[in-house]
């Protein structure tokens, strides 16, 4: 991150005034290694945060108003936005650029204040639309630099969920609790078994040298704000109702079963994955405590098949990045990550294959791949300039 910081205080100092900006943090996207879809019902997930971050840098101004430069690649035009920070009975409100409503609505949904102006600068080495969660590592940040400017009570927890709202609410996007609660609490040489209903968090160590998490892009964009994400979303509500269930956490496939002539066969489907996607996430949990990597890795494998039947969110590039990676000895297992459409696969390996894995991907894979060879990173936290 250190050359993006760098070239960052260099852009800072062009777009305001020759100065240095006096503040920086950083927030971290994540990978799901398992439990994809199950956080809007009530279900677990097994993320973890990754070494790969959104850095603001910045400096406070006493006459209210906000700049803010977006270096991120792939961000929509324009990459600056002013504006005046909110104020009673003028809240701010969503429009365009886009990547700006992130930004806006964790300013407007922040939990202390009166938020003084600021100048920023916004840098990330997290790709976007690639599933490794660029938006809630942009929320993430934005809430930590406020907490510089104006602080709160420390609530992670509160932090986590004022970010999520600002994602409902101003990005439009009806995304459960992991991106940001991940972006927050990471743990460094840790995954995190999070309760979404309870929100209680399990740190499960990953520091075996022998083993690598492979990250593959396929650099397929993906949208989450179409109508994919609130559709699945809005089928799963369906079902839980139809089951007598507040979520679908409290269902089996006895409980679906049952109720399956009272459900059209796309419910009926995403149900099943999210029913099973939560039991399969809470035995990978114990697997990858007594170090069982290859029923982690058959895990895996039957998480992307539910995904891609069931839920209906991978895409021919996801499956070829998974099938390619599954012929290799030594790959424990693989599948896709995050909402689907495009973006990566996750893939549990031996570490010492790492390297040949990424090569059959790149002579097999018809696009062009990107790689990280990752370990669990910590959460969000505050840069020294």
């Amino acid at each position: 991150m250190a050359a993006q910081i760098e070239e960052a205080q260099r852009v800072y100092a062009e777009c305001f005034g020759g100065k240095k900006p006096q503040i920086g943090v950083f927030a971290p996207g994540r990978v799901n290694l398992i439990g994809e879809h199950t956080d809007y019902n009530g279900g677990f997930v097994l993320p973890m945060a990754l070494p790969l971050f959104t850095a603001i840098l910045g400096t406070p101004r006493d006459d209210g108003k906000i700049s803010i430069v977006t270096m991120a690649e792939g961000a929509d035009e324009p990459h600056r936005v002013d504006f005046a920070g909110p104020q009673e009975g003028k809240p701010l409100s969503p429009g365009l650029p886009k990547w700006a409503n992130y930004v806006k609505g964790v300013i407007q949904h922040y939990r202390a204040g009166p938020i003084p102006g600021f100048n920023a600068v916004i840098t990330s080495t997290v790709p976007l639309g690639g599933g490794l969660s660029s938006s809630a590592s942009l929320e993430v940040a934005t809430y930590t630099f406020l907490q510089q400017l104006c602080p709160d009570d420390g609530d992670p927890i509160q932090k986590a969920l004022a970010c999520q709202k600002a994602e409902h609410t101003f990005a439009g996007v009806p995304c459960g609790i992991m991106d940001q609660f991940i972006s927050v609490l990471g743990r460094e040489g840790h995954a995190l078994l999070i309760d979404c209903r309870s929100l209680e968090v399990t740190p499960l160590p990953l520091t075996d040298p022998g083993l690598a998490v492979l990250i593959t892009n396929s650099n397929v964009r993906h949208e989450l704000t179409g109508s994919e994400y609130p559709e699945r979303r809005r089928q799963c509500e369906e079902a839980a109702k139809v089951l007598g269930k507040e979520t679908l956490r409290d269902a089996n496939l006895s409980d679906l079963k049952a109720k399956k002539e009272n459900l059209t066969g796309l419910c009926y489907r995403r149900a099943r994955h999210v029913i099973n996607e939560i039991e399969r996430t809470t035995n990978a949990a114990q697997a990858l405590k007594r170090g069982d990597y290859r029923e982690f890795g058959k895990l895996m494998v039957e998480s992307h098949n539910s995904l891609r039947d069931d839920y209906e969110v991978s895409c021919p590039e996801l499956d070829e990045l998974v099938a390619i990676a599954l012929e290799i000895p030594g790959v424990y297992g693989s599948r896709m990550t995050g909402g689907g459409f495009g973006g990566c696969t996750v893939t549990l390996l031996e570490a010492s294959v790492a390297e040949t894995t990424k090569q059959k991907i790149q002579e097999k894979y018809r696009g062009s791949p990107t790689f990280y060879i990752t370990k669990p990173s910590s959460g969000a936290g505050v840069l020294p300039l």
